[in-house]
């Protein structure tokens, strides 16, 4: 890890890294619990994988852009720590799998010398902030939503108030009324608008999918730009108190929002902004304003010889920029991979012919940007050459999938082999489709819905099915009727019925040849609230029945062994860990963090670690007392409960007065030295305590 020092400049992205490498020793000491473990090496990218032994390593890769020699690094990468793959995720990330853990801090490393980061990839943290990718140049934009987008990634990456939340907070910002970035899906979505010549967002809270969506609330119609960054820090504040972190699949932000109410949830966001180092905060979109970067050459001039299949690619995967002279390539990428061959074929032509720039997709895909309409012919056939100029760009035929069973722990079914089976199936029966982006097709491999399913007008959910006789073989949820309407307004499929996985591809010819016969002049969300759930369940479910399965309805798409249903193996520390220990020495270290801010004079950073610090502590003293809690709130008003009446702990206050200054106080030098004073003074009596403890044991 020495070479590290050497070799990255940023001192705090190389202690991020040597302190991963720190941790992954420990663990594999057995001196770390398996649960703090996967906490923190989920917030540095790396994930469990299906298959034991390897990792897989996201990318975060903010709203989906890369440069040219980003790229390369990442190409790389690929080929030196995992096997030259490289897979697109719905939150315009990068995937790569077969990592070692022992070699993922210096896989990071080598991310970080172009800038690429893995911090809060995954884990309980601020995920990616998506972006639509054609922010920046789509013609009909209020304004580029790229500047806040990046300064939204910038401010919260590392920033103490999201380090270890309950769950995950995920948030996009739109480019148009269009929506394509699903505000009404995210925990906070932005819509740009103009009011009064100002600048400001449509703010949508408190949305999800998973087993349980929940279509976001209108926060406001228009938020000031310079109000962005307090909002978004307010919101994380409640939910990080108040959010839910004993039962996991209650702990999303929608499910506190559901209990409070928004009115409630908001009066609690207000009591934070006080304790907010900027009231109002400035974001600087020079950077963002220029004209695109020109491109180092001209592109040489090609003849094309079928001039057929180049206007029906023109047709779908190009479309004018509002700057002068340029255009953007939609690139469909089958299942969002694609290798490092590719990638470095790209990577050359965006650098050399183009703006050296382009954008991953929220399905999957890729968007060059600031490519001179004149250089068309020859990015065509340099696509065709790559086996990257195949019309439907983001149509109909274009379908979403998770990566399922293929590696993912969670997945209960294949989504990625029905997801190529029903595009053979569109292109070959239904061409119509190929321009057509009325109805989208989305596959997820279990309830999680990473590909989105529930939101799709035709989606497709991995789950099993069982036989009269016990057999089980794989099946998906048909589910229909979900979609974008856009504003910040979107609606959920509605669950009809579970098949047999091997007769997804008549499910979706019976729907699409029911359309054609039926549907007259109405679009398919029309036609589907015209005929109702019902009637389709009622021409689907011949296709549900049991009884009649043949052999190969016991091997899932993409596979030749039959079927079972499992989750993958994580990992074990394989030892017996003293929690209560672990946990009061990572309080303390968050005490070091916080005195490390104040040494930087950042001094709401430092109040916030030195709270964080506080109620870790105090957590882990009631659960030594077998005290169970499950939200921080809950352990402030726990901890005086449990222990009110103990002068050895407590001191002359109460733990909430001591620990709810943090909201009585202006983020200043001096409140932030006397917060920190005051929490080394309860550890002090923390450890009084633990050591009478455990003498009585």
């Amino acid at each position: 890890m020495q070479s590290f020092r050497t070799e990255i400049e940023n001192p705090v992205v190389e202690r991020d890294i040597i302190e991963l490498e720190r941790k992954i020793k420990l663990f594999k000491d057995g001196k770390i619990d398996e649960e703090r473990f996967r906490s923190l090496r989920l917030a540095r990218g790396v994930y469990g994988q299906r298959q034991e032994g390897v990792q897989m390593v996201r990318i975060k890769l903010p709203y989906g852009k890369v440069t040219s020699d980003q790229l390369l690094r990442i190409a790389d990468v690929s080929d030196e720590y995992s096997k030259g793959r490289l897979h697109i995720t719905t939150r315009q990330d990068i995937q790569i799998h077969y990592v070692s853990l022992d070699r993922t801090p210096e896989l990071w490393a080598e991310l970080e010398k172009n800038d690429v980061t893995l911090r809060e990839a995954c884990g309980n943290t601020v995920r990616n902030v998506t972006a639509s990718a054609d922010s920046g140049i789509n013609p009909d934009e209020a304004f580029d939503a790229t500047p806040y987008a990046h300064a939204t990634f910038q401010f919260f990456l590392r920033n103490p108030v999201c380090q270890e939340m309950g769950r995950k907070f995920k948030m996009s910002f739109s480019s148009t009324d269009d929506d394509s970035a699903l505000a009404f899906i995210h925990d906070l979505g932005f819509i740009p608008k103009i009011k009064d010549g100002e600048r400001g967002f449509k703010v949508m809270l408190g949305g999800g999918l998973g087993s349980q969506p929940r279509h976001a609330d209108v926060l406001t119609e228009f938020l000031p730009v310079n109000q962005l960054i307090p909002t978004i820090e307010g919101v994380l504040r409640v939910f990080d108190r108040h959010g839910e972190r004993s039962r996991r699949l209650k702990a999303r932000m929608k499910f506190l929002i559901k209990d409070l109410g928004q009115e409630g949830f908001m009066q609690l966001v207000e009591e934070e902004r006080k304790a907010l180092a900027y009231k109002t905060y400035e974001i600087d979109t020079a950077a963002f304003d220029g004209t695109p970067k020109a491109p180092l050459a001209e592109a040489p001039q090609v003849a094309i010889e079928d001039t057929k299949a180049y206007e029906a690619w023109k047709a779908t995967n190009v479309f004018k920029q509002k700057q002068e002279g340029l255009v953007a390539i939609g690139i469909r990428v089958k299942l969002g991979d694609f290798y490092t061959k590719e990638a470095r074929a790209l990577a050359g032509l965006i650098k050399k012919y183009g703006g050296d720039e382009m954008r991953l997709t929220l399905r999957q895909n890729i968007l060059l940007r600031h490519i001179p309409e004149g250089a068309l012919p020859f990015f065509y056939s340099q696509l065709a050459n790559l086996g990257f100029a195949r019309p439907g760009y983001e149509t109909t035929t274009d379908i979403t999938a998770c990566p399922g069973t293929d590696t993912c722990n969670l997945g209960i079914a294949s989504s990625t082999g029905i997801a190529v089976k029903l595009e053979e199936v569109l292109e070959a029966e239904y061409p119509e489709y190929l321009n057509n982006k009325g109805i989208t097709i989305k596959i997820s491999g279990c309830m999680n819905a990473c590909g989105q399913h529930n939101m799709a007008h035709i989606g497709f959910q991995g789950m099993s099915v069982r036989t009269p006789e016990k057999l089980v073989a794989p099946a998906l949820q048909v589910l229909l009727g979900g979609g974008v309407l856009g504003n910040g307004e979107g609606r959920f499929a509605d669950k009809v019925i579970k098949i047999p996985s091997k007769r997804g591809p008549e499910a979706l010819r019976a729907i699409l040849d029911d359309f054609k016969a039926n549907a007259g002049d109405l679009d398919f969300l029309s036609y589907y609230d015209e005929k109702g759930q019902r009637y389709f369940y009622d021409f689907l479910k011949p296709l549900s029945d049991t009884d009649n399965l043949v052999e190969s309805d016991f091997v899932d798409w993409g596979n030749d062994e039959k079927y079972i249903q499992e989750v993958g193996v994580g990992e074990c520390a394989g030892v017996v860990i003293d929690l209560v220990q672990t946990l009061l020495l990572e309080a303390k270290d968050k005490l070091g963090s916080a005195i490390e801010a104040f040494e930087e004079q950042k001094w709401a950073d430092s109040i916030y670690h030195t709270y964080a610090g506080l109620v870790n502590g105090a957590k882990a003293i009631l659960l030594s007392e077998d005290v169970k809690t499950n939200t921080q709130a809950n352990i402030i008003e726990e901890f005086d409960n449990t222990f009110g009446e103990n002068d050895t702990l407590l001191g002359e206050t109460s733990f909430a007065d001591l620990v709810y200054q943090i909201q009585k106080n202006e983020p200043t030098r001096e409140f932030a030295e006397a917060y920190l004073a005051d929490a080394n003074a309860f550890f002090n009596r923390v450890d009084t305590f633990r050591k009478n403890q455990l003498a009585n044991v």
